[in-house]
């Protein structure tokens, strides 16, 4: 059994992983800034707190301090979209910070400790493959962390320390219930938890969940990008119609 580290623990998949983990038997570390949650979290078998914030970087680090891990799933992440009448910097500013630097602090503190055989685990989205509508923000937010995740994979390989992204698809938490738009092929915040272990455990560099879906859009991908524009303008327009 392995001891692993959740960030955003404290709702929608991070909770769920928290949770699904620790069922299976793995000691989780359930990392948070939501002390009621977390109060919660601890009443489970196998289940131990962490709370601070990671965009806060002291005190990441502080609370992060000479902690021990197998694996490290770097989960806390925020979503807000754009509105393009009027596009606000500190909106960008408010999901790199904790979706990018947010990460970084965790990072930076976990290398302290790291040892070769750690796994660290970034979950970013399958919005970074496309240019969605109003996505400007998360969507360049989770491309940075995956070329993060990429560029340490490298870097960490004479370490003996592994790296892994996690790509979702849409999953239903409290974070996508703020969406005014259809999420298809959408899935519970459960099931991605069973994603996300099978893949964690796994020793694929690279995992996208659900399976159809993140195929899909992974095709999607390769198409020139000018195909990929008329079709993100065309899903923008169906979006506008719907409403």
């Amino acid at each position: 059994m392995k001891r692993i580290l959740i960030t955003g623990a404290t709702s929608g998949i991070g909770e769920a992983l928290a949770v699904h983990a620790a069922q299976q038997g793995h000691t989780v570390i359930a990392c948070g800034r939501n002390e009621e949650k977390l109060a919660e979290l601890a009443k489970l078998d196998r289940i131990e707190t962490c709370k601070f914030d990671a965009s806060d970087e002291q005190a990441t680090r502080e609370a992060l301090k000479d902690m021990h891990f197998d694996i490290a799933v770097i989960n806390a992440g925020t979503c807000e979209y754009v509105d393009i009448r009027d596009v606000e910097p500190d909106m960008f500013r408010r999901v790199f910070e904790i979706n990018v630097f947010g990460a970084i602090n965790v990072t930076s503190a976990l290398l302290e400790t790291a040892k070769k055989g750690d796994k660290i685990v970034y979950v970013d989205s399958l919005a970074r493959l496309l240019p969605f509508t109003r996505s400007q923000a998360y969507g360049a937010s989770k491309a940075a962390l995956n070329y993060i995740a990429k560029s340490f994979e490298v870097d960490l390989a004479s370490k003996g320390i592994s790296v892994q992204s996690i790509s979702p698809g849409f999953v239903k938490t409290p974070l996508t219930d703020r969406n005014d738009f259809a999420m298809p092929m959408a899935i519970s915040a459960k099931r991605a938890a069973q994603y996300m272990l099978d893949g964690i455990l796994g020793n694929r560099s690279s995992v996208y969940f659900p399976r159809r879906f993140s195929a899909f859009i992974r095709i999607l991908n390769l198409l020139p990008e000018f195909v990929q524009r008329k079709m993100c303008i065309s899903m923008k327009q169906q979006t506008k119609r719907s409403k």
